[in-house]
Order: structure tokens, then sequence, then C-alpha cells
């Protein structure tokens, strides 16, 4: 199910286990000139420290280019650029794309219009996540 979830998170379903969707997804995001800053796995993590959770891994991505401007409109964008997406394994077993919506950071830090940059969001994650998982339902 794709669908927002009210607190302005979007959520995509993939047709690939986490992995899979993480290396689509940056792999996309680079042929799209997009830097990947990092990729944080949270179920390795936890394994690593003794504990145990879905699968889950946090990618961190942007473009200095196009966030800068937006954060000298509203330095508090800062606690949310970079841009990230996590995949998720959810309890079924289902791996989901997960980020923030474009409107929910635009109306979160008071920018103006459709903030440019973060309009362009919603197209990019779309195209990601049929990148990532062309059997979204």
């Amino acid at each position: 199910m794709n669908r927002q979830d009210g607190h302005g998170l979007i959520h995509l379903r993939s047709g690939f286990g986490v992995t899979e969707t993480i290396q689509r997804l940056e792999t996309l995001l680079e042929r799209k000139g997009v830097q990947i800053f990092c990729r944080i796995d949270h179920s390795g993590e936890a394994e690593k420290a003794g504990l145990s959770m879905r699968p889950a891994c946090l990618l961190i991505f942007g473009n200095p280019r196009a966030g800068t401007p937006l954060m000298i409109e509203s330095p508090t964008l800062a606690i949310d650029l970079p841009l990230k997406a996590l995949v998720w394994e959810d309890e079924n077993g289902a791996v989901r794309l997960t980020y923030n919506s474009a409107g929910y950071l635009r109306d979160r830090h008071g920018l103006r219009g459709d903030a440019g940059p973060l309009s362009a969001l919603e197209p990019l994650f779309r195209e990601a996540a049929a990148a990532a998982a062309p059997s979204l339902d």
C-alpha cells in the first residue's frame, strides 16, 4: 500500500527485500546526481549489540546546491536535511520505503511556496520507488 500516514510520512511498498531495495534506491539517486552521504543499517547494528529487530536501513542523501538555499531561508530545515529514506520490513514481512513528504517539510519549517527543490521530492521518490520496487501495490 502506498499511503501518507497523517504525520508527514509517505509509505511505499517494495517488491524486493530491504538490501535490494536500498541498492536500487542508491543506484537511481546516484544516476540523478544526488550525493549519498550515509547508509545506516539499524538491524545490523542491533545485531552487533546482541539485539534483534526486523531489517531496517536508513539512507541519508541530498544535493547541497538544492538544499542550502532552503536552509538559508529556514535554518531549522537543517534538522531534516540531508534527506532520509527508511527501508524497513513490517510485522507482516512486507518491505516499505518511508520518507517525509515535501509538504510536511515545507509546512514544518515555514517555507514559502512550493519550496523549489522540495517540490521535486515526491516525483523523485516515486521514481525511486518504481526503480526499487516495480511491483508496488
